[in-house]
């Protein structure tokens, strides 16, 4: 057996160069310090590879300590050992290096970004940006992927939790796991450290949107048919409409009369403008075609149904609704998301099937199993709940008659096998 571990730091501090040649000392295990004329001294390693004599340089000395060379050579001669040529095994280090220094996390996050943009809205891209520009790179953009650490991502996260952000701090974890997610994906990393943080984050009281309850509603449908409130019509109308369909805000407010068939009186929600990104069908009361009918003689030659009262070509403001409400006299009692949980509290006690009122407030299926099975879109039903709703949501005024409830047939949600 060779001997090993022959040198010591004086000697290898004290070697002279000789004047035109280089010369070696050897410490044993095939590693060697080289001289050079020029003074310089180098660590290679002299190893067989595959009957082929080979060598590979550790750095220059003193730079690379004696006991660093020595944890290289052991190294290099275990590779050899397990079929490895260390040469090649040093070349792809080196390449990795300089992959993983240019996959740093901007450069992925701008990537995966990019992939997004073409499924994104414009309101959901420009949000996205923004977060990764004010709360991501500022603390992570020029960190190689493979190098940031959970409890690194934890810090970035609990300083946007101090500020008592908290949707903010988890919109920038979700967005943080589905770049380290696109990374793998595409074979820059190999861990995913957001992962590791599901359920660390603080969490706020959730707090439900205010809605009228059943007996709220002969007031309020009230002071809507007597205006009350003196709103300007659009908005009288935009509250009426939305009231007699429970759309989300947002969906209302981007109506265009393309969206619209009248022969078959029907308003289909393009899958773009959903919450879930599915086509939306809302079958249309009587009471709902006398409101868009008054709005076709005020806006009949717009765009969209809620044109925004300074910039037309823009649909109205998101606080329309919200401060209608309060001239009303609601502050604090109703939002315009509210009336979805209004109509859906009434027709669920009043017996209506969950499944045709679930699908009429565009909800997704909760079962993943089912939702794959249920593409029912009950529209004999829905129209006849949707007319049933509007005969009691508009006769709230005088409470003649109690809203009637057709015996409809409870969707078995088990599936039947042949």
């Amino acid at each position: 057996m060779s001997k090993t571990n022959m040198l010591n730091v004086r000697a290898c501090d004290n070697f002279k160069p000789l004047p035109d040649k280089s010369y070696r000392k050897f410490d044993g295990g095939g590693l060697y310090l080289e001289v050079m004329s020029s003074g310089a001294k180098y660590w290679r390693f002299k190893y067989s590879y595959l009957k082929t004599e080979k060598r590979i340089s550790f750095g220059v000395y003193p730079e690379v300590s004696l006991a660093k060379a020595r944890e290289l050579r052991d190294a290099a001669r275990l590779q050899v050992k397990e079929g490895k040529d260390p040469s090649v095994v040093k070349q792809e280090s080196k390449r990795l290096a300089t992959l993983n220094a240019s996959n740093t996390f901007k450069a992925l996050a701008l990537e995966w970004y990019g992939n997004k943009l073409t499924g994104w809205a414009t309101k959901t891209a420009k949000r996205q940006k923004k977060m990764l520009d004010d709360e991501l790179f500022p603390s992570l953009a020029n960190r190689p992927v493979t190098s940031i650490t959970t409890a690194e991502l934890l810090e970035v996260i609990r300083k946007i939790e101090a500020r008592d952000a908290l949707e903010v701090a988890k919109r920038s974890l979700q967005t943080c796991n589905q770049v380290f997610l696109y990374a793998a994906q595409t074979s820059r990393c190999e861990t995913n450290p957001a992962a590791n943080l599901k359920g660390v984050l603080k969490t706020r009281k959730v707090q439900h949107y205010k809605y009228l309850r059943d007996e709220d509603l002969p007031e309020f449908v009230e002071k809507l048919e007597t205006n009350s409130a003196d709103l300007e019509p659009t908005t009288l109308l935009a509250m009426k409409l939305l009231a007699l369909t429970f759309v989300r805000t947002i969906e209302l407010r981007g109506a265009k009369w393309s969206e619209f068939n009248f022969d078959k009186n029907e308003w289909r929600i393009p899958a773009e403008r959903m919450k879930m990104k599915v086509e939306h069908i809302v079958p249309l009361s009587t009471q709902a075609l006398e409101v868009i009918a008054k709005l076709k003689v005020i806006n009949g030659h717009r765009e969209h149904l809620f044109p925004n009262v300074k910039s037309p070509r823009k649909t109205m403001s998101e606080n329309t609704i919200l401060y209608a409400l309060y001239r009303m006299g609601y502050h604090g009692r109703a939002t315009g998301h509210g009336f979805r949980a209004t109509a859906s509290t009434i027709l669920n006690e009043q017996g209506y099937n969950r499944d045709h009122i679930e699908r009429q407030l565009a909800h997704g299926e909760g079962d993943a199993v089912r939702a794959a099975y249920n593409h029912a879109q009950y529209l004999p039903e829905r129209r006849k709940m949707m007319q049933d709703w509007a005969d009691y949501f508009m006769g709230a005024r005088c409470r003649f008659t109690k809203i009637r409830v057709a015996q409809l047939p409870v969707t078995n949600p088990e599936l039947k096998t042949a």
